[in-house]
């Protein structure tokens, strides 16, 4: 059964990494940039203290810190050394396509998809479902969970599961505020 999953993982890999143009490698690759995501890190702690002060302001960035921190642990510090999942690149280069750096050997699950996951559910709980940022803050984590596909550094399970730890690990944390703030 396993094998059935990881050739369908691997056949919707090669399907999703499959469409390639110039210019959609070069927005691909600055979505995927860590350094990139700061201008957005700094509007979102901005708009947190205007919006709910100094107080509320330093308790919601260190609720995204904790749920972002802790869904980068999962994911590369127990998840890709405990699986040990070699990322398409270094498993079968020679069918896909790779845009860029391949990255470290392994991949499952993708710390990109699960930080970004983590900075929206984050969103969510704070300003809710209707909200403008929620909203672009979702659009943006689909858009950095896909890009890491299309680049050929993560399967498609790779980035469904660390999607799945980031919302996981900011549930976790806003409830664990919850339990400690009442």
């Amino acid at each position: 059964m396993i094998e059935i999953i990881l050739d369908f993982d691997k056949q919707l890999f090669l399907f999703l990494n499959g469409f390639h143009t110039p210019w959609l490698d070069a927005v691909m690759l600055f979505f995927s940039k860590s350094k990139v995501w700061i201008p957005l890190y700094a509007i979102i702690i901005f708009y947190l203290f205007r919006n709910y002060g100094l107080k509320g302001g330093v308790r919601f960035v260190a609720l995204i810190v904790l749920a972002v921190g802790m869904s980068d642990f999962v994911t590369s510090g127990i998840m890709k050394p405990f699986f040990q999942r070699l990322r398409p690149c270094h498993d079968f280069l020679n069918e896909m396509t790779l845009v860029g750096n391949c990255g470290g050997k392994y991949g499952f699950a993708s710390s990109h998809a699960a930080n970004s996951f983590a900075l929206f559910y984050c969103i969510f709980k704070i300003f809710s479902k209707k909200h403008f940022w929620t909203v672009c803050i979702l659009g943006w984590a689909i858009i950095v969970s896909y890009s890491r596909i299309y680049l050929g550094v993560h399967f498609p399970l790779d980035v469904f599961f660390g999607g799945l730890i980031g919302v996981l690990s900011s549930a976790f944390i806003f409830k664990l505020n919850k339990s400690i703030t009442r």
